[in-house]
């Protein structure tokens, strides 16, 4: 059952995110308010591995934690864009390879206390450099390639910090494992 919503209030609007403030009632009766929402696009993620079983892992600077980190490939969802198409345009845009094989791991909510927005995981296999990166001007990603062994090391010693892409990293292993 969902809550009722009482207001709702734009405190921003941007090219990357909204931020609204509402107040809503929950199906108990009792009234929150205020109550601050994110709005995000959705997006994609995708671990990537080289037709000769590199993992492709991406290098870059995020600025809210002032830190470079380790992740998959990956971004936004373009509006009617489907998952499925958007991550083989981020994994060319990001690392100028194509892939044989796509497939959609699930799907997660990094933090729905605040966030509204969905990731969508994938596997992809069967990767072939065909390009340069084609960098949105904001962007300095540097691609790491690293094998299966290493990236799961990296994995189980929590070096995969972005949450989104670590439980991406540990629903491809399982997928990979069970293949094998």
């Amino acid at each position: 059952m969902k809550a009722k919503i009482l207001s709702s209030e734009y405190i921003s609007k941007h090219q990357y995110f909204n931020a609204r403030k509402d107040s809503y009632t929950l199906p108990s009766g009792k009234t929150v308010d205020p109550y601050f929402v994110v709005e995000l696009p959705l997006s994609a993620a995708a671990m990537a591995i080289t037709e000769d079983n590199k993992v492709i892992l991406v290098e870059q600077y995020r600025h809210p934690i002032g830190e470079k980190l380790l992740e998959l490939p990956g971004g936004f969802i373009d509006e009617n864009e489907s998952a499925d198409i958007a991550i083989r345009r981020e994994l060319m845009e990001e690392t100028g390879y194509e892939f044989e094989n796509v497939t959609h791991l699930g799907i997660t909510a990094a933090n729905p206390g605040v966030l509204n927005n969905f990731t969508h995981l994938f596997l992809a296999t069967g990767g072939r450099k065909v390009s340069d990166q084609q960098l949105d001007s904001n962007e300095e990603i540097e691609i790491v390639l690293k094998s299966l062994e290493e990236v799961r090391s990296l994995l189980l010693e929590s070096k995969i910090k972005q949450s989104m892409h670590a439980l991406c990293l540990f629903y491809g292993f399982a997928k990979l494992d069970k293949l094998t």
